[in-house]
């Protein structure tokens, strides 16, 4: 402005005036009401995928679900230094009477495949993650042996070895064709390490929505530059640009302007055009110079849509949406701009980013079962949480240290005092959460799990429903049922008197709705003459005739457990100790020859390449607790059972859903 010029009376007075008249609030409405404005006209569905790198998956969420192509561990390993034996040479071993087994000529260490077989009266040394050598069944640690110097390298075993003692089943911790992480899951370091155990070098994301980020103020200095007279440096700026990347998008800043409308509203422009959400901080109130909301109106359909909160602070907040776009013009001063962000920004990007709302920290939930301890040392074990009918319930995970989901999966842990030998069932405990474990599931599911089970789960969250499924097989599923600890328990059993599956375990309590069926038979590698062309019974007597065929079993309690004793009618060919809990487990055995037969289901045959005879039929049927029957997600879970596309989905993969 020149120093000759000198505004006329008239001027001054006409700006004072408009100073003076202030454009009101457009009307001032609750919290709630200018949420259901804002979010009618948003689309809150996580935005389209983009495939990266695994190294920069870290923070991202899965855009589709995650499908095993190998298993974890891919073959049975050690789980301590020691000696493969077979348990069977080890009965009666104590202190007074020691077992003595010679030493085979062959360390196995790891990445190296055994050579020779563990034969009765001998041992095989193996290190931590060594293969378990065919013909072994156990592992027992160096530190309860004493090696014999005199003659033939040998061991004195002076301790009982238990069939699968120190040994991880293949596929116990990741089993080849079940769904390893779900649509939606924020990939964490733990995350990573399952990704990266199946091999995967890239990943599918939620693309992170881009959010413009821009401050108006005549006011406003860059941080860094001199503060000039009646300036402020500029923090909104780098406040909600951190915001933004704290709530999963991705900030752009665009910023600080002077209080020119014109120029503001360019730079409005191209953010919009540029992003996926525009976020502006300053001249929403209704003082000189406040003119962001009426450059929103500016913009396009349908507008503005609030403009005025009944908040404090956060009064001047302005919502609007331009075409599919929101823009939210946050109070000037920082405080209330943080505030109105976190409540009414932050929901938005986290929803367009696929996260879920934020956990709480710590709650107190009942461990129903026990949980033994080494005294000496604090522990902390990993636990999965479920409603029961008096408050939360926490389930240990119980899969070990070598596994690289127990993490993934808990949703919190405990601690165990180091004084204490055990936490004793029923201890009500404080469970530190994981993440987003605060959100409870819509329906909890606990028993047998099943592939075609991810399925269903799957159509369930299409309708809108969480689940939660805990493997804790047939049994476990009934038990927990019975206690009101789930809603819905999967399981395959068979009535030993009656022969029939799963109708004898239903009652008032628990009603039995069917599943699909799935056919159960001997699982041979192809070319094996023992088993190629025969029928599974002519296959049986061959195998059982032969003493060098090898079977892998199952773990007591299942229903392909009792299938097999029944085949077996009392006899125990070699291999029978073997007894792992997964058909994944028995498939992988015998694909990879430590084994040469074994009973399991025909999808699990295909995806590891074997041959296989049907036997028959098992039904995987579903017991339903019908207290919680009338439940949105119960009746959610049975219809998307019933439908049609659900039904053909589990035919692909070798079912046959009951009518």
């Amino acid at each position: 402005m020149s120093e000759s010029y000198q505004p006329r009376p008239d001027d001054l007075l006409a700006r004072v005036r408009a100073a003076a008249r202030q454009e009101q609030f457009l009307e001032v409405v609750s919290a709630d009401e200018a949420r259901l404005r804002f979010r009618r006209h948003l689309d809150l569905s996580p935005l389209a995928g983009e495939t990266v790198a695994l190294a920069q998956a870290l923070g991202r969420v899965l855009a589709q679900d995650v499908i095993a192509a190998v298993d974890a561990p891919p073959f049975d390993r050690s789980n301590v230094d020691g000696f493969a034996v077979r348990a069977a040479d080890t009965v009666s071993a104590s202190e007074a009477n020691p077992k003595v087994l010679t030493l085979n000529a062959e360390v196995i260490a790891c990445g190296h495949a055994p050579a020779l077989e563990v034969t009765p009266g001998t041992a095989t040394t193996i290190a931590t993650g060594g293969v378990i050598p065919r013909g072994a069944d156990a592992v027992v640690m160096i530190e309860h042996t004493e090696l014999i110097a005199q003659g033939a390298p040998s061991i004195e075993l002076r301790r009982a070895a238990a069939p699968g003692q120190f040994v991880s089943y293949a596929g116990s911790d990741i089993a080849r064709g079940e769904t390893l992480l779900r649509r939606g899951t924020r990939i964490g370091s733990r995350e990573i390490g399952m990704l990266a155990a199946c091999g995967l070098a890239e990943v599918a994301v939620v693309r992170r929505p881009k959010v413009a980020v821009l401050s108006t103020g005549d006011e406003l200095v860059a941080p860094g530059k001199p503060l000039k007279p009646a300036g402020v440096y500029d923090s909104n700026a780098a406040i909600v640009g951190a915001a933004v990347a704290e709530a999963g998008g991705e900030p752009v800043q665009f910023g600080a302007f002077p209080d020119d409308a014109a120029a503001l509203e360019k730079a409005v422009r191209e953010a919009l055009a540029a992003c996926d959400m525009v976020v502006l901080s300053g001249g929403t109130s209704k003082g000189a110079g406040d003119f962001s909301h009426a450059i929103v109106s500016r913009l396009g359909k349908p507008g503005i849509l609030v403009h005025g909160v009944a908040l404090k602070p956060g009064k001047p907040l302005c919502l609007g949406v331009v075409g599919d776009k929101p823009i939210v013009v946050l109070p000037g001063f920082p405080t209330s701009a943080i505030f109105t962000f976190h409540a009414f920004v932050a929901p938005v990007i986290r929803a367009r980013a696929g996260l879920p709302p934020e956990a709480a920290e710590t709650i107190a939930a009942r461990v129903p079962v026990r949980v033994a301890s080494e005294m000496g040392r604090k522990e902390f074990v990993l636990v999965s949480l479920v409603q029961g009918e008096e408050g939360a319930v926490a389930f240990p995970t119980g899969k070990g240290s070598g596994s690289v989901t127990s993490f993934s999966q808990a949703d919190g842990f405990i601690e165990i005092d180091a004084l204490a030998s055990a936490l004793d069932a029923d201890t009500v405990a404080k469970v530190t959460l994981i993440g987003s474990a605060a959100q409870a599931p819509d329906v909890v599911i606990m028993g047998s799990h099943d592939v075609a089970l991810d399925v269903v789960v799957g159509a369930l969250a299409a309708r809108g429903f969480s689940a939660r499924t805990l493997a804790v097989g047939s049994l476990g599923g009934v038990a927990a049922a019975s206690r009101g600890e789930c809603d819905i328990a999967p399981v395959h059993l068979i009535d030993p008197k009656s022969g029939d599956y799963n109708v004898h375990l239903s009652g008032p309590e628990l009603s039995l709705v069917p599943g699909w069926r799935r056919m159960q038979g001997v699982l041979f590698r192809p070319g094996d003459a023992r088993f190629e062309g025969r029928s599974a019974q002519e296959a049986l007597k061959a195998a059982l005739a032969d003493a060098s065929a090898l079977m892998v079993n199952r773990n007591a309690g299942s229903g392909t457990r009792v299938l097999m004793d029944r085949l077996l009618d009392g006899k125990k060919p070699p291999g029978y100790p073997n007894q792992p809990k997964s058909h994944n487990s028995v498939a992988a055995a015998i694909a990879q020859g430590r084994a040469d037969w074994g009973l399991a289901i025909e999808p699990v045959a295909r995806l590891y390449g074997l041959g296989f005879l049907p036997v028959a039929p098992e039904h995987y049927d579903f017991l339903i607790v019908e207290r919680r029957r009338g439940r949105p997600a119960v009746q959610a879970f049975l219809a998307a059972l019933r439908d049609e596309a659900t039904r053909a989905q589990i035919r692909a993969l070798g079912m046959e859903p009951a009518v």
